[in-house]
């Protein structure tokens, strides 16, 4: 039996003396957000919205709603509205309710846009009581796990959301401008390819197999260039089953497109001129406030490779320390701490390069740079460097710490493919739970003939956080997944 306290209990009462607490409609003809801009003096305005602030008086009550337009003062006179509602609304209206409110627009001896109420209308009881209202929640923990608490008392959370919203809008709209065709592929995969991650694991009841979430977009996307088409990209949620940090969510969104006849030299353009373009559209500036740094996202930017990148931070040169064995001998020697959830001595060569550089590098850089010469080890399915063939064609974007695109010349050759996963599935085989499996049917749908490609990938909701600067990625994902609490949880 769930327990209520006391002020719960009282609006539950109320309930009893409101004719029709949960209508069905009101009829709006003005968003609040439009409202506050009216001239004094136009009537009929109709805005409905919750109540988040209020003072009952004698005779003339003020009132403020809002919705995720903004908030505007409801001026509430008893013979505006009659003694009969007016009473009505001092004994039964509560914070967190919604009204509906019809009116006339003017501006109070303070300055304030204001709706004078000629009749107010119940929509909608709100059975729990608002933080209090100048602080609202606090505890970060709570924060997450009941967002739309938080959203109700902080203008600043809601406005965060709001520029994701706008910021996704702004990146397909490049994209269609550019040619570029949003299709969708399945979230469900018989194997786990696109990326070094490890997988989520699920049983599909009706077929009886196990399959796993996607933790990447990627050979679907090119099975649709083999079928035809030139440019696409999805919008994805992802899934992988790794450690959670302040940049790292288990489940994410992204964004990845795929361009025939390219290479990933011209995917840095590309790319850098697109987010140039959104930022400076939405930001009017290409300088953005991260915390206690400046980021500066003007101008070109320059490439910078693994070798030159660990050379500078840990002194170690990877061409030298070219075999797992060795790199491993040297960041022990070096006593060199890496944080990983695999055994160092399960990671093949590649993913212990990128250990050790997200270890020594990736936290002193600030502008953004394009990390280039990744490992071929490292990257499966990334067209090998015509010069080195021990390097792929891949670059990766990475501004203030985090990396926020993934892109690379695609593997076309289906041979040179099936080899590599191979050595992927034989890692995987000796505890590299990140290295990617066979999959037969990708190697077949490359052998009907690939042209050339570049693609790249972009989380989301870190370069979102980067552009809120914002501590945590959690603060930029509307409803993060928490452990349940204990008192929400089945009997």
């Amino acid at each position: 039996m769930r327990e209520f306290s006391e002020q719960e209990l009282v609006r539950r009462e109320k309930l009893k003396n409101i004719k029709n607490p949960y209508p069905e409609r009101f009829d709006v003809n003005t968003e609040i957000g439009d409202a506050k801009v009216l001239e004094d003096g136009v009537t009929g305005v109709r805005v409905a919205g919750r109540i988040v602030l209020m003072r009952k008086m004698g005779k003339m009550s003020f009132l403020t709603i809002g919705d995720i337009t903004g908030r505007i003062q409801i001026s509430v006179k008893m013979d505006m509205i009659g003694e009969e509602a007016y009473q009505d609304f001092k004994q039964n209206f509560d914070l967190g309710d919604f009204i509906g409110v019809e009116g006339e627009i003017f501006t109070t001896h303070t300055g304030e846009k204001t709706i004078r109420a000629n009749e107010i209308t119940f929509l909608g009881k709100a059975l729990k009581p608002l933080p209090e209202k100048f602080h609202g929640l606090e505890d970060q923990e709570l924060i997450y796990r009941e967002r739309y608490v938080d959203l109700i008392m902080n203008e600043d959370e809601k406005k965060k959301f709001v520029f994701r919203s706008a910021f996704i809008r702004e990146l397909r709209n490049y994209l269609n401008d550019k040619g570029y065709i949003e299709i969708e592929t399945p979230i469900l995969n018989n194997k786990p390819s696109g990326a070094t991650a490890k997988p989520f694991v699920t049983h599909h009841n009706a077929l009886d197999i196990d399959v796993y979430l996607r933790i990447a977009p990627e050979t679907y996307l090119k099975r649709a260039i083999v079928g035809g088409f030139t440019k696409v990209f999805e919008i994805a949620r992802c899934f992988r089953n790794e450690g959670m940090d302040t940049t790292h969510l288990q489940d994410f969104t992204m964004i990845e497109g795929y361009g025939a006849y390219l290479n990933y030299k011209d995917n840095m353009i590309f790319l850098r001129e697109m987010l140039q373009s959104i930022v400076q559209k939405l930001f009017c500036t290409l300088c953005i406030q991260v915390g206690d740094k400046m980021v500066n996202l003007s101008g070109e930017w320059p490439s910078v490779s693994f070798r030159e990148l660990i050379l500078k931070y840990a002194n170690i040169d990877i061409y030298q320390e070219n075999t797992q064995e060795k790199l491993l001998n040297k960041i022990r020697e070096m006593n060199i701490e890496i944080d990983s959830e695999i055994p160092l001595e399960n990671l093949g060569y590649g993913n212990l390069v990128d250990q050790l550089y997200k270890k020594v590098a990736r936290p002193n850089l600030v502008d953004p740079i394009f990390l280039v010469d990744h490992p071929i080890s490292l990257s499966p399915l990334a067209r090998a460097n015509d010069e080195n063939p021990n390097l792929t064609d891949r670059f990766q974007l990475v501004i203030n710490g985090a990396e926020i695109i993934n892109a690379y010349s695609e593997l076309v050759d289906p041979q040179e493919q099936e080899r590599r996963l191979e050595e992927q599935a034989r890692l995987k085989a000796n505890g590299d739970e990140e290295a990617m499996p066979m999959d037969y049917d990708y190697i077949g749908a490359m052998e009907y003939g690939m042209p050339p490609i570049s693609g790249w990938g972009m989380g989301i909701d870190r370069l979102i956080q980067l552009l809120t600067a914002s501590e945590n990625i959690k603060d930029v994902v509307l409803f993060p997944l928490m452990r349940p609490r204990d008192d929400y949880k089945d009997n």
